[in-house]
């Protein structure tokens, strides 16, 4: 029996067009600028203006590769967030209708933290694997990451989304079977109803991630046979990048020296972006994915091993092949320029975006023109609803 080839045909990417520089944020709250830089792994922070929210990011993340066969061809879109708009309604049919996905589709939210995409992407695998006529499947993650100004957590925040085609005969990344996944319920991080920023406990957290690590690397060893040499690079979920750089360093702890090195090359080419635009929680993985694929040149064949972890918690060891065209097909979005174009905020500046709220009653409310780039944005509140345009 021949195993069918499903994965990422393309993946799009959106963040806002403003940021702030952490070496200042730093000076502001006199700390010094290493502490950011090196002993977290941050340089930038993307800072969200009012005009852009979870979903008009995350059709502005995936427009941009969306052909109009791809929109008639999709039958089914999850969309997955910790930020979501609504207690009820998905983000999914907002963003189906802005892009002008075929009606004749599932659409629907999941969430656990930021393992949610990772949930979404083989849910869309398996549907498709169930499903001979289904064609093409659309994947978003989308987050604001919010802690608070002058907070514990205030370098680990950002906002940004990730969209992935899912499709049979991929030409980015084939997923790989089985994979390895671990969850227990854990308080290492959770935002109540009533809070707009989140509560975590730092450390603990980092301990939680490490051990999830450790618990479905071994489990998906057991299950593949595979060793550390399979992999020519390694991808965490990047809250910052010191996190995934433990994540690589305990992995490696015992491997060679030269493999430790090579690993160590491509887990810094994947991170790239990730360095500049913050926690984006769900996307964060891929969008370290998409780093990879556009500054790396690894061989078309070769295996990378993703690790997707989730405060509260769920995490999960997969696999994928690089296909032969990968580096065109990855090549959709330019993020080089897209971060290039950006605006740099005064922390002054950013303080007062990040104050910035909309009204929680409902009343009617228009929201200025901020994003001068994006094709997507928020326009307003009006009867208890966002519009769009």
């Amino acid at each position: 029996m021949t195993i069918e080839k499903i994965g990422i045909d393309k993946i799009g990417f959106y963040t806002p067009e403003f940021y702030l520089d952490l070496a200042e944020l730093a000076e502001a709250r006199a700390v010094d600028p290493n502490k950011f830089k090196i002993g977290i792994g941050q340089d930038e922070q993307a800072v969200l203006p009012l005009d852009q929210d979870v979903i008009t990011m995350a059709a502005n993340a995936a427009v941009q590769i969306l052909s109009a066969e791809d929109l008639a061809e999709i039958d089914e879109v999850i969309f997955a967030t910790e930020s979501g708009i609504d207690q009820s309604k998905a983000g999914a049919l907002y963003v189906q209708r802005l892009l002008g996905i075929n009606p004749r589709a599932r659409a629907f939210e999941v969430k656990e933290a930021c393992y949610g995409i990772t949930a979404a992407l083989q849910t869309a695998y398996d549907h498709l694997a169930a499903h001979s006529d289904s064609q093409k499947v659309l994947v978003i993650g989308s987050d604001v990451a919010r802690y608070g100004v002058a907070t514990a957590g205030e370098v680990t925040q950002g906002a940004g989304a990730v969209a992935l085609l899912v499709t049979r005969h991929p030409r980015v990344l084939v997923l790989e079977q089985p994979s390895a996944y671990f969850s227990e319920d854990v308080m290492d991080f959770w935002r109540p109803n009533y809070s707009d920023t989140a509560f975590a406990k730092g450390k603990y957290s980092t301990e939680q991630y490490l051990r999830f690590l450790d618990i479905v690397w071994h489990d998906y060893q057991t299950k593949t046979a595979a060793q550390l040499s399979d992999f020519a690079a390694l991808l965490f979920h990047i809250p910052y990048t010191k996190l995934g750089l433990k994540g690589l360093r305990q992995l490696t702890a015992n491997s060679v020296t030269a493999d430790q090195t090579a690993l160590l090359e491509q887990f810094t080419k994947a991170t790239l972006y990730n360095r500049r635009v913050g926690n984006i929680y769900t996307g964060s993985l891929y969008l370290s994915l998409l780093s990879l694929l556009q500054n790396s040149s690894l061989p078309a064949n070769s295996r990378v091993g993703l690790f997707s972890y989730g405060s509260g918690a769920v995490g999960e060891f997969f696999s994928g092949i690089l296909q032969p065209d990968y580096q065109v097909a990855s090549q959709l979005v330019d993020v080089q320029a897209m971060l290039a174009q950006r605006q740099r905020l005064a922390v002054t500046e950013y303080e007062a975006f990040f104050n910035q709220k909309l009204p929680t009653d409902g009343s009617k409310f228009s929201v200025p023109f901020i994003s001068q780039h994006a094709q997507f944005r928020l326009r307003g509140i009006n009867e208890h609803q966002r519009i769009y345009e």
